[in-house]
């Protein structure tokens, strides 16, 4: 691990006045017009700006060259540079390992706020001057143990909606369209977080069989916004309207108390491995700019090709800079980090929480108000962190899931097959209660970000519905994505008419639903799941912009049920504090805005250490009293059976509970509006492997 003071010295350098006003910067007519370009590089020797004609992006009408201004920042002041120019850069440097210089190969400029392409591979920056009205519309700034997240492709989302006008399709207009609005209002979801948005470019392996990288973690830039999923009416007016769009989809979203945020990807380029593309870090200073050995071999932690090297301070302010610009001047209001493991690694190429990018994500009083999301792992040495990230983190909790999906999925697939199931109802509790053992004290249950299903793996429905991948279409002869799925098709492989299995499924997929909604910490919603979407087996469908990953609006009856129930569950969870903790409770100790959990068995009585992790009782009751900090004290009660036989079960007596009024079941196949009061020891049938909520009184 880094020494304190080598930290120290990290985050002073990453903090330097050098990197300040990087890019393009814009003068005004009393500044004498024109613009100020700043690159840098430790390394180069000579630096000059290619200006271009602005229809015709092979005729170069300019050459300036920058000058060395000290702390390897090269500048050059001039009237070329106004909005709407096209430019680029090329470097000249030292030949030798780890560098890899080339004074013919244009360049994009890193902190570049537009893209336009030349074809293929062939990119230009635009100098792009951001003017916009937010027209006094502020950030929603949801409370952390208020948030519903839901993860959404930008273009998937739209694309196929019959009440979006078919020029929005699948464009940031269309994500702020009334009828997209409306849907997330009428779920209640409060953030919606998108997959990367950042312009990104397809892998030539992919382009070569015929497919493109839909998800978008392939970054070329981070600060310009994907171009093609703006309208064709900004596409053809170009970047500053691009811009001018996206701002639009953020300020109409916000109107609407709706939070975005971005799911961004820093922990490598576009640029691959040694021998891809190379379109600008690679060529301004390769050796600064990415991981690799002292013979120029790239570390690859992020199973990319490269990894962008962050223990250095042009790499480190490079991603703060870029947080900066998305949080200020496009008011997002939070980020998920992409394998965040990568950003927090230190010159040794280790982890440390205390890494000074990772610090200064917290400090900086530009991000202060943005919420901070780690997936906390990448593929290097110690790459899993799931826990380990500081206060002010809030992470990915995949051992929640796993739980979760072993709980309802896995552990009834082998109690079919031994009579049994593998495990008791411990686990999973602890998962349900916050994942006290995964996250500190301090940091509290809304450390966890809690999902069964994200956009990487099976979707809900395809959960209950196969046992393994199906991922032919891909090109990779069914290699490619998890093996592990944890996953139970309940009879039968992919669609069946069996109308058996298919209400299992349905009510599996509720039990699902209900967990993460009804859980501490903070839940995130799969796009499409809360109406049951398939992607026919594919669990890594990151290929595949289609029919296959577009939701489709047109629903049977059950998937409108479903849905259905997903309002129901969300309403709850905002209606009823108690099952959203902000801190965990201590024992015998009165703890401000936690929730004072007690566990019975189906018998009514306080769980035994036996019964907690006996296979033999899957059946256990979770009442959470609420600890009033800002809103009225809440009690609920949770009951939760998760054997496929059905059980009966005696409500727990409990000193000042008068009765348990039913709020949801998972047994229904619609939400039911006639709340039942059960009185405290009475008997109460559960049909196999359901939960059911209720409100104490």
């Amino acid at each position: 691990m880094a020494h304190p003071n080598q930290l120290a010295t990290a985050a002073s350098d990453l903090l330097s006045a050098a990197f300040d006003d990087l890019g393009v910067r814009l003068h005004s007519p009393e500044e004498g017009g024109g613009g100020t370009l700043r690159v840098w590089s430790g390394s180069a020797d000579a630096i000059e700006l290619v200006v271009f004609d602005d229809s015709d992006l092979d005729w170069i009408t300019d050459v300036v060259p920058l000058a060395p201004v000290g702390s390897g920042v090269w500048s050059v002041r001039t009237p070329l540079l106004r909005p709407g120019a096209r430019y680029g850069i090329r470097v000249a440097g030292p030949q030798g390992t780890g560098n890899t210089f080339n004074p013919r190969t244009l360049l994009t400029d890193p902190y570049s706020r537009g893209l336009v392409s030349g074809g293929l591979g062939d990119w230009r920056s635009a100098v792009v001057d951001g003017s916009f009205d937010w027209g006094g519309v502020s950030k929603p700034a949801v409370p952390m143990d208020r948030t519903v997240i839901y993860e959404g492709h930008l273009k998937g989302l739209s694309k196929r909606h019959p009440d979006v006008p078919p020029a929005l399709h699948g464009t940031y207009a269309g994500l702020a369209h009334p009828a997209m609005i409306d849907h997330f209002h009428t779920l209640g979801v409060t953030s919606i977080e998108l997959l990367p948005v950042q312009a990104f470019a397809s892998e030539p392996r992919l382009l070569q069989h015929g497919l493109s990288n839909y998800w978008g973690y392939n970054t070329l830039n981070f600060f310009t916004p994907h171009a093609p999923y703006a309208t064709e009416a900004s596409r053809r007016e170009g970047p500053e309207a691009v811009l001018r769009e996206f701002k639009g989809m953020v300020r109409l979203l916000h109107e609407a108390g709706l939070e975005v945020i971005l799911d961004v990807v820093y922990n490598h380029t576009a640029e691959e491995g040694i021998g891809g593309p190379r379109t600008s870090l690679r060529g301004i200073d390769n050796r600064s700019y990415y991981r690799q050995t002292d013979d120029g071999v790239y570390i690859d932690v992020t199973g990319c090709g490269n990894a962008l090297d962050t223990s250095t301070p042009a790499a480190a302010r490079l991603v703060l800079d870029s947080l900066r610009y998305w949080a200020q001047e496009v008011q997002i209001d939070g980020f998920r980090f992409d394998l965040a493991v990568t950003l927090g690694r230190d010159e040794e190429h280790r982890f440390t929480p205390d890494h000074p990018l990772l610090q200064a994500i917290l400090s900086d009083p530009a991000l202060a108000d943005v919420k901070r999301i780690a997936e906390p792992w990448d593929v290097g040495m110690g790459g899993w962190q799931t826990g380990n990230f500081g206060e002010g983190w809030h992470e990915w909790n995949d051992r929640y899931r796993d739980r979760v999906r072993n709980f309802w999925l896995s552990d009834v697939d082998y109690a079919r097959r031994a009579s049994t199931a593998p495990v008791g109802a411990g686990g999973f509790a602890t998962r349900l209660a916050g994942s006290s053992n995964t996250f500190s004290e301090s940091r509290g249950p809304l450390a966890s970000v809690n999902f069964i299903t994200a956009h990487d793996g099976f979707t809900l429905r395809d959960l209950v519905s196969y046992d393994v991948k199906h991922n032919l279409g891909n090109g990779e002869q069914n290699r490619d994505g998890a093996d592990t799925n944890r996953s139970f098709n309940h009879g039968a492989e992919g669609p069946t008419s069996d109308e058996r299995i298919l209400a299992t499924r349905r009510r599996a997929m509720r039990n699902l639903l209900g967990t993460l909604l009804l859980s501490a910490g903070v839940p995130m919603l799969t796009a499409g799941d809360e109406f049951g979407r398939t992607q026919r087996g594919n669990n890594n469908a990151y290929c595949h912009d289609s029919p296959l990953t577009w939701l489709d609006w047109e629903h049977a009856p059950w998937q409108e049920d479903l849905q259905a129930h997903v309002q129901r569950l969300i309403r709850l969870r905002q209606e009823n504090p108690a099952l959203r903790p902000i801190r965990f409770a201590r024992l015998d100790e009165h703890t401000p805005s936690a929730s004072v959990m007690q566990w019975y068995d189906a018998g009514g009585e306080t769980m035994s250490i036996e019964a907690w992790n006996s296979p033999a009782h899957r059946t256990l009751q979770y009442l959470a009293t609420s600890t009033p900090e800002r809103e009225e004290l809440n009690r609920i009660l949770l009951v939760v059976h998760g054997d496929e036989k059905a059980a009966d079960v005696t409500l727990p007596v409990v000193d000042d509970v008068a009765g348990y009024l039913e709020l949801w079941s998972s047994a229904h196949e619609r939400p039911s509006d006639d709340g039942v009061l059960f009185a405290p020891g009475e008997v109460m049938s559960l049909p196999p492997t359901s939960l059911r909520l209720f409100r104490v009184v």
